[in-house]
């Protein structure tokens, strides 16, 4: 763990910076928006803006790092990104923010991908799980940290955009001051949709849906609560509990979906994040009932933390148990048309949630929610009746960040085969489970070891 850290702490450094920027400008712009009067679909619209140049980055970001190198591609989306949340303060309008916010989403893939491939090449078979952890507590809780920057400035002055732009330019510091060189880099190339789909319907429509959801629940979490008249630091408690409650979900939930049918775990969590959604909505109106009646705005915390619980961890089970229908030497290019259909899905998830919101009120962000959760469970649902559990034994839930890009999913320790010495204890403890191998045996195939210890880091 320690030699990991040594190794890549300016790259976890950097990132953590960016991720603490992110954070804290998806909740600013939300809450300005709502502060300057945009329409709730001019709100949605403007924000889709980051998804749409997501999907774009994500297929031609490539090329410019084959050609000019991870660290020129770094440190000029970094400051891309820095300069599109300035300009931010200075005009103020829906499309001109919704311009900036493609461009943004252009910049963040970039930093994501120059990030994940540069772990993937510092990383070992033995040590991807420790990464990949590590990595993830660095998105998840630099992100949660940013969002309770909100309460440092009011979001109607400059000064949170300058310190925004400030994050994003000091994540270059540690970057490019590090002496190691950049990785050699690797293009990798996804499924079709229809060869997904073929593979696992359950699969493709799914991060499909998901998609929609989950950039809906990202984009306007901050504009549902400003128009629930929120404080500031209301807002940033529930973004906050938002992010953290869904890295922590990723151990049981996967736990979970290893020893059961992924099905039927994709089909109670996401009825229960419907469920709990519809929780959200009464908790919601209760804090605003007269008198006696109104009732703390801790349970409406508790409802969003439950939601969290159960939605967060969806895609790394729609990954795991895509990857229950072919081999493992297609893991990571499946996980990558995931990706792609994740982020179809994503595109119009906050423009839609918004019309929603703008025809019954702030509860349709909650609505919009339960419908879509719910659609998968329904899929999920059909799916089990024309399709047979398939076990793969080089199949296992991995914990993984929404954001995380098709180099990304190589960081999952089963994308890689490797034949690794083991101890007496670990073939007791592997007896113990249930896993056979001969006596003479002198190594164990990395798949089955891992199924074991894929959360021992995390």
């Amino acid at each position: 763990m320690n030699k990991i850290l040594k190794n890549s702490w300016a790259l976890f450094t950097g990132m953590g910076l960016i991720m603490l920027a992110h954070g804290y400008q998806g909740s600013l712009l939300g809450v300005r928006a709502v502060a300057e009067e945009f329409s709730l679909t001019a709100t949605g619209f403007m924000l889709s803006g980051y998804y749409i140049g997501y999907f774009i980055g994500a297929k031609t970001i490539p090329t410019f790092i084959l050609r000019v190198g991870h660290i020129r591609v770094f440190a000029a989306f970094a400051s891309i990104a820095s300069i599109a949340i300035l300009i931010h303060s200075i005009i103020i309008n829906p499309f001109s923010w919704f311009i900036l916010r493609i461009i943004t989403g252009v910049s963040m893939v970039s930093l994501y991908t120059i990030a994940e491939s540069w772990l993937n090449d510092r990383s070992s078979n033995k040590n991807r799980g420790s990464v990949l952890s590590i990595y993830m507590v660095v998105l998840y809780g630099s992100m949660a940290v940013g969002m309770f920057f909100l309460n440092f400035s009011s979001p109607l002055n400059f000064q949170p955009f300058i310190l925004v732009s400030l994050f994003m330019s000091l994540s270059l510091i540690p970057i490019l001051l590090t002496k190691r060189k950049a990785p050699n880099f690797k293009k990798i190339t996804g499924m079709s949709l229809k060869e997904l789909y073929k593979i696992s319907p359950l699969g493709m429509v799914g991060s499909l849906i998901y998609g929609t959801t989950q950039s809906a629940l990202f984009s306007l979490l901050a504009v549902y609560a400003a128009s629930m008249n929120f404080t500031i630091f209301e807002i940033s408690i529930v973004t906050f509990l938002l992010a953290i409650s869904g890295a922590v979900a990723q151990w049981p939930i996967g736990k979970l979906s290893d020893n059961f049918d992924r099905r039927l775990v994709i089909i109670y969590t996401t009825f229960g994040a419907s469920f709990f959604a519809f929780c959200s909505i009464i908790a919601g109106g209760q804090m605003y009932m007269p008198g006696d009646l109104a009732t703390t705005k801790y349970w409406f915390y508790l409802c969003v933390v439950l939601f969290s619980f159960c939605s967060l961890p969806m895609f790394a089970i729609i990954f795991a148990h895509t990857n229950d229908f072919i081999p493992k030497e297609k893991f990571v290019a499946a996980g990558a048309g995931l990706q792609f259909a994740f982020g179809v899905g994503a595109i119009s998830g906050p423009f839609l949630c918004s019309l929603l919101m703008d025809l019954v009120g702030a509860n349709g962000y909650f609505i919009f929610l339960i419908f879509f959760h719910a659609l998968i469970g329904f899929f999920a649902i059909h799916r089990m009746r024309v399709r047979d559990v398939k076990e793969n034994p080089d199949s296992q839930f991995t914990a993984m960040p929404q954001s995380i890009t098709p180099l990304g999913m190589e960081l999952n320790p089963i994308t890689e085969h490797i034949e690794e010495p083991y101890s007496e204890k670990v073939q007791k403890m592997l007896i113990r489970k249930g896993v056979s191998f001969k006596k003479d045996e002198r190594s164990l195939s990395a798949a089955k070891a891992r199924q074991y210890f894929n959360f021992i880091f995390y």
